[in-house]
Parts: structure tokens; sequence; C-alpha cells
């Protein structure tokens, strides 16, 4: 697989469910409290802890998977489902679900040093949800040959323009929630919410595919 074709299959999956731009406006009312200068330094060090988190379940979580014996089909097709399933309550339900990361977060009392990886990164940012799907993701790598360099490079690039995102999105988070409504907030939520839902129904039927052709081969 080429770097740009495991970077076109990475960032739909991670900018869909990490949704940066929609996150931004829990994060703008968290750090409310905080001075603009702490606010930049803060959505910086949450940009680069998730990286680190993606990076992370990227290039080994399909490893750690392998060595417990779980084959890439039933990766595949696990993963798949929980990701449909997830993008069906995103879709149908978006602000209860926002409203949970909102309590999630914690409250805005917080220290910004204490706060920058949990809740602000995990599970505001890069939750479990976002993990699921970079192991999925990793599960696609190629099993041999040159290839593997080509995706690793790929899907390390989609990483590193979502972090890149999430600090942009988060240090301009105020002025973006002053220019966008409720209305549009919602419907840009539920267009992520249909885009990962495709995402998690090819994961699955990749994983299924795979499974009626072993199938066939027995």
């Amino acid at each position: 697989m080429t770097a740009s074709a495991a970077f076109l299959l990475a960032f739909p999956a991670l900018f869909s469910i990490v949704n940066p731009f929609g996150t931004a406006f829990i994060y703008n009312e968290v750090t409310a409290h905080l001075p603009q200068p702490e606010r930049t330094r803060l959505a910086w060090r949450v940009g680069l802890y998730a990286l680190l988190t993606m990076l992370g379940a990227l290039w080994g979580g399909a490893y750690v998977l392998n060595f417990f014996g779980i084959s890439m089909a039933a990766l595949r097709i696990a993963g798949g489902t929980v990701v449909a399933l997830q993008a069906w309550t995103l879709l149908t339900t978006p602000e209860e679900r926002e409203q949970r990361k909102q309590q999630q977060a914690g409250s805005p009392g917080s220290a910004a040093q204490d706060i920058a990886f949990f809740p602000l990164t995990m599970p505001l940012t890069t939750g479990p949800g976002t993990i699921s799907v970079a192991i999925a993701l990793g599960a696609e790598r190629p099993a041999s040959g040159p290839g593997i360099l080509g995706f690793f490079l790929g899907v390390s690039a989609a990483a590193a323009a979502i972090a890149l995102l999430v600090w942009v999105s988060y240090r301009s988070a105020d002025q973006v929630a002053g220019r966008l409504g409720a209305t549009a907030r919602r419907t840009v939520s539920r267009m992520m919410a249909f885009l990962l839902l495709c995402v998690g129904v090819q994961i699955l039927i990749n994983g299924v595919e795979e499974v009626l052709a072993a199938v066939k081969l027995m």
C-alpha cells in the first residue's frame, strides 16, 4: 500500500471520530476561565498528547492483538461494528454525546497542567472510540513487503494532520464558537457521524469478506 493510499484511508476515519471542530466548542467552555496565552499552550499540549495516543494505537495496537491470537478478520468485524454503532448513536443523538463529553471534561476550576491529558486528551479528544478506529486501521497494514513502510508513513501523516487540526481548532475555539451558531454545529456533527458510519460499515465488510474467503478455501 502506498503512503498516499494509507493517508486517504486513515484521515477520514480519524477525522470523523475525533471531530476536532466539534470538540473545540467543549474545549472552549472547559477552558473559559483560563487566560488566552495559557489556553494556547494547553491546546498545543493536547494536540501533542492526541498525536501520541493515535500513533501508539496505529503502530502497536494490531501487534498486541496478534499476540493474544486475535485474527485480523475478527478485529475488523468487531472494530467495524463498534465504530458503526457509535456512529449511529452520534447520528441520532449528537447532543446527548456532547453533553456526556462535557461532563467527563471535569470542572472549570481544574489546573491547566492537570487537565491537559485527562480529561482534555483522554477521553475528550482521543477516547476509546478513536483508539478502536486506530487499531482497526492498523490492522489494514500489508502482511509483508515494502508496502508496510508506505502504510505506516501514510497513517502517521494522517494522525499528525489530525493532531494539527486539534491544535488549530482548540487554540481558536473561542473565535469559532462566536461565528457558528448551534444549528451549524449540529449540522456539522451529523455530517461527520454519517461519514463515520460509512467507515465503520466498510471495515465490517472487509472483515466479513476475509472470513468468507477463508471458508471457501477450506
